[in-house]
C-alpha cells in the first residue's frame, strides 16, 4: 500500500505543478501506454513507444472506454491535441513515473493528432 500512497503523492505534486491537466488525464495516459503495449507491443526490450504510437493508444482506449463521449471526456481533462499528451508525458518523466530514450523529444507529439477531429471522425454512432 505504501507504493500506492507514494504514487498518489507524486501525482498530487505533478498536478499542483501543472494544473492544466486533471489527475485523470495523467492516469489515462499511463493506461493508454499499457493498453498499446499489450495490443501491439513496443520497440526494443523495454517495449518503448514512439509519440505517435502513444497517441494512437490514447485515441483507441478513449473510444473503447468512452465511445461517443471520448472527445468530451478528454477535453474535460484538458487533453485536446497530441501536444497535450506530450506535456503530460514529459511531466510524468520529470516526476520519475515514465522514462524516455535519448531520441525522444516533446516535439514528437506535435502536429500529429487533434483529438476533436480524430474522435469526431470515428464517431459514427
Amino acid at each position: 500500500m505504501g507504493e500506492y500512497l507514494n504514487l498518489e503523492a507524486v501525482l498530487d505534486a505533478v498536478v499542483d505543478k501543472d494544473p492544466r491537466y486533471q489527475r485523470a488525464a495523467y492516469l489515462f495516459v499511463q493506461r493508454a501506454l499499457h493498453y498499446y503495449r499489450e495490443r501491439y507491443g513496443g520497440h526494443g526490450d523495454a517495449g518503448h513507444l514512439k509519440g505517435e504510437e502513444l497517441l494512437r493508444g490514447v485515441r483507441e482506449l478513449a473510444l473503447a472506454e468512452f465511445g461517443p463521449m471520448s472527445r468530451n471526456v478528454l477535453n474535460h481533462w484538458g487533453v485536446h491535441r497530441g501536444e497535450d499528451v506530450g506535456e503530460i508525458v514529459y511531466n510524468l518523466i520529470a516526476a520519475g513515473l515514465m522514462t524516455k530514450t535519448d531520441e525522444d523529444q516533446k516535439e514528437d507529439f506535435g502536429g500529429i493528432m487533434d483529438f476533436g477531429e480524430s474522435l469526431d471522425a470515428e464517431a459514427s454512432w
